[in-house]
């Protein structure tokens, strides 16, 4: 918009004109200037990736070198958990910094065409980047509504290309859940037919061409990979080199060195551009691993923790999360503080010097603190999940080591939980595991969790847009 000022100030400069022409024409260069000095951003969400799903979480039959380089070169995180345990509504708090409940997202939106999802009024990090300055793009899965008004276009982004709904075939790019089939793959809200052409490589090749045509300016590049997901469509390299795994981890795996060597194929872009230390790159899983029978029910790895993906037990919500800026932020270090998905908008916007909306409520917490000392405390008292609506929503609140869950579910050992287990207590340093239900022994607790959980609840409902 500024160059646009200063063009028409030339076409109809007078002489008089003159002196006001040189000063626009000054702040426009120097605004270019502060501009390029600003980092880019990357964010890399992968999808249904399990909580150790990496050589650098201590997966031993893993091979994962490009996401270890990123721990190598930045913090690496060992709690920190997804904003919710399903994709749409963890990508409403990654993008809004908000509860995804109170982003009025608290669950999968339609994979459908012409359904809404996410508001068009919530402030994601594309408008926050946006407004200051920073081009745009969303590469991947969105899953965050199908119409013009909630497609990314629609919500921030100057480019996007990828697929509206929660999955795609990766070679003929249709939706198979349920009929009809329908193709989804989209450029900047048009349909492209791709047929036959590797997803996984087509990302690569759109982000490394935004980089590549935005290397002078500050950019914002959203790649929402949705890969370890169904379907699992690794590339023959990987299965022949997992093929002695069992099943479905064989399959599993290659699925996941498939992603790295398609992460390592970004980073190396931007290193050759000399990019890589005025960048800073996010990678995060949305949620835990899947057991659905889409991905023969199983293949992840959440360790020791108890359930995964839909689930709010720690296997559905704790995630492998890294962020590395060389020369900007410690390298090859670990943080072991609580933080959250939805800390990311204000930590990004931080670094970033990005100016945040005014009076506009973030339910995330800046990290910087943690990311420059492991002793700084985590920036939450207390934290609060929320997946569904209605009196049978699954809830948690943490305070402290304490984690209180109601109408908890376990999607692993769907017969481990009994009608007394609707308010299910857990203390993560004396058993990360949840394996036995408190709330009997600490019935006090138990109040104070069920008190603050009604208190979050409510301010939720007076603050969410109507669905």
């Amino acid at each position: 918009m500024l160059q646009d000022r200063v063009r028409r100030l030339f076409c109809t400069a007078t002489f008089a004109w003159l002196p006001f022409v040189f000063a626009a024409t000054a702040l426009l260069l120097s605004s270019r200037v502060r501009a390029i000095e600003k980092p880019n951003v990357l964010i890399i969400y992968t999808d249904d990736q399990g909580t150790l799903d990496a050589n650098c979480y201590g997966s031993k039959d893993l091979i994962t070198p490009h996401i270890d380089r990123l721990a190598a070169t930045g913090v690496r995180f060992t709690q920190m958990y997804s904003p919710s345990a399903i994709c749409s509504a963890s990508r409403a708090g990654l993008l809004t910094g908000r509860f995804p409940a109170r982003a009025g997202v608290p669950g999968n939106v339609s994979s459908e065409k012409g359904k809404a999802g996410m508001p068009q009024t919530e402030v994601t990090l594309a408008d926050l980047f946006h407004a200051n300055g920073y081009r745009t793009g969303h590469v991947g899965k969105w899953h965050l509504g199908y119409t013009p008004e909630t497609m990314p276009n629609g919500q921030g982004f100057d480019s996007s290309f990828g697929h509206m709904g929660g999955c795609i075939d990766n070679y003929s790019h249709f939706f198979y859940w349920n009929g009809p089939n329908r193709h989804d793959l989209w450029r900047d809200g048009k349909e492209v037919w791709l047929d036959g052409r590797y997803f996984g490589d087509q990302m690569v090749d759109e982000c490394q061409r935004l980089i590549t045509n935005w290397k002078d300016e500050p950019f914002f590049i959203y790649w929402a990979i949705n890969w370890p997901h169904y379907p699992l469509q690794g590339t023959d390299k990987w299965r022949a080199r997992y093929q002695d795994l069992p099943h479905p981890r064989d399959k599993y795996a290659a699925f996941v060195s498939s992603l790295d060597e398609r992460i390592g194929k970004v980073i190396d872009h931007l290193e050759s551009l000399d990019l890589r230390q005025r960048t800073v790159v996010l990678f995060q899983s949305d949620h835990g691993h899947s057991v659905e029978e889409r991905t023969f029910f199983g293949g992840g790895n959440p360790g020791p923790y108890r359930g995964a993906k839909g689930c709010l037990f720690e296997g559905g919500i704790r995630v492998p999360s890294i962020i590395s800026w060389p020369g900007s932020l410690p390298q090859g270090e670990v943080r072991d503080q609580m933080a959250v998905g939805c800390d990311w908008f204000p930590t990004l916007a931080a670094l970033t010097s990005s100016k945040l909306p005014k009076d506009h409520h973030l339910d995330g917490k800046s990290l910087v603190n943690v990311l420059r000392s492991a002793n700084a405390p985590t920036p939450h008292k207390s934290f609060y999940w929320q997946l569904g609506r209605g009196r049978n929503a699954q809830w948690v609140v943490r305070r402290g080591p304490w984690k209180l869950l109601g109408n908890p579910a376990d999607r692993r050992a769907p017969g481990s939980l009994s009608k007394d287990d609707r308010i299910f207590l857990a203390n993560l340093e004396t058993d990360k595991t949840e394996a036995k239900n408190l709330a009997a022994d600490h019935p006090q607790v138990v109040s104070e969790l069920t008190a603050l959980q009604k208190r979050y609840a409510a301010d939720i409902t007076r603050t969410t847009p109507s669905p």
